[in-house]
Parts: structure tokens; sequence; C-alpha cells
């Protein structure tokens, strides 16, 4: 699988598509701020100048891993990507352990077939949530796991929020960054960007991003 880093260390215009369920979307929980793929646009098209980047967003909340298997060809490799970011497994984990198995073969299959493609894949891991969700996720570690696991066989960078928003609460609810206790509000999508853009090796101290109070 291509390399992300690689690709970032040129000159050549990347097209990146970012996919996913709700929270990539950014839908109605970032209350008119911007989600973390906007963040990531930012940093990459204004900071770094790199405007010839074009940068995809087609997350659909409510969206599984099976979903965008059945739709990756629309949402995702039309746009013949370079650099091809997934974020799923909160809508998953509903399934608990039952649906394990058929959440990695999912997974598995879309970041094979963008691999194929000649893309770079990010595989995020889902965040944390907080008490009092409509539909609980007890088992959400053991998704992110799954996530953890599928970009680790196929090569493809992963970024790890499961493991950063636990390691910041240290078991407590991550109720400062969600704006329900499934999606993350401004700042849980601060946090997010600025974890992905620490793994894509584009963070930068004195960016607006690290600016932003929230």
């Amino acid at each position: 699988m291509r390399d992300v880093h690689d690709l970032l260390a040129s000159d050549r215009p990347l097209d990146w598509v970012f996919t996913g369920d709700s929270i990539t979307h950014g839908l109605h929980h970032t209350r008119g701020l911007r989600g973390y793929v906007e963040h990531v646009a930012e940093r990459v098209r204004g900071e770094l100048r790199r405007v010839g980047d074009v940068v995809v967003n087609t997350g659909v909340a409510g969206w599984t891993a099976g979903d965008l298997r059945q739709s990756l060809d629309h949402h995702a490799l039309r746009f013949r990507p370079h650099v091809a970011s997934v974020a799923l497994g909160m809508n998953d984990a509903v399934d608990g352990p039952a649906g394990r198995d058929a959440f990695a073969a999912d997974l598995s299959a879309v970041v094979q077939r963008l691999g194929d493609a000649g893309a770079a894949v990010v595989v995020h891991t889902p965040t944390t949530t907080g008490p009092g969700a409509e539909r609980p996720r007890p088992d959400l570690p053991a998704y992110a796991q799954v996530c953890r696991d599928v970009a680790r066989q196929h090569g493809a960078l992963l970024v790890d929020h499961h493991a950063h928003w636990t390691d910041a609460f240290a078991g407590r609810p991550p109720t400062p960054w969600l704006d329900d206790p499934i999606h993350p509000g401004a700042r849980g999508q601060w946090e997010m960007a600025r974890l992905t853009l620490q793994r894509l090796g584009l963070d930068d101290a004195e960016g607006e991003l690290a600016r932003l109070a929230l």
C-alpha cells in the first residue's frame, strides 16, 4: 500500500477522500463550527498552501462498514483518491460481539479495494462515548481493536482516537469533548483533527488549529 508520508513529501497535487459515518460527515453536533475533515483541509490547503489538493467528504450519518463496502465506488473510488481516510465502527458496534467478524470483513474489504486502486489509506478507530446513549455500545473497545488489526494487516496508517480519548480521560466519561453521548462536539472534532494531522506528519504548534480556544 502507498505511504501517505511519501505522497505528502512531494509537490504533486493530491486528491483526498474522507469517508465514514456521521462523525466524519460533521452534521449538527459541531454546532456550526468545523468538523475534523474541515480542520484538516484548512491545514493542508490553507496553511501548507497545497492549493492544488482537493478534499472531499463523503461521510454519511448512520453508516456502517457494510454500507460503505456496498457503495464504495460512488463514495470513494470514483474520485480516484491518492489519500483515502476511513472512519467507521461507532454504528457497527451496536451489534456487539456477534457483529465483530462482519465488521472486520467489511472494513478489510474496503481498505483492500482502496489500496488496490492506488490510494494511501488512513484508518481511524472510533472515539469513546459517554453515558446515556439510546443504543449503548459496551463492545466499542473491541471494534476499535478490529480497526487496529485491519490497519496493521493492510499496512494502512492508523489514527487511534479511541486510545487517545481513553488516555485523556483515564476511565472518566469524555463529556467535555462530546455534544451528546455518541457524537463529538466542536472540541472533540478539534481533538480528532489534531491527532489526524499528527499521524500524517502535518501538525504545527503555530498553526490556526493549535491557536483555537475551544
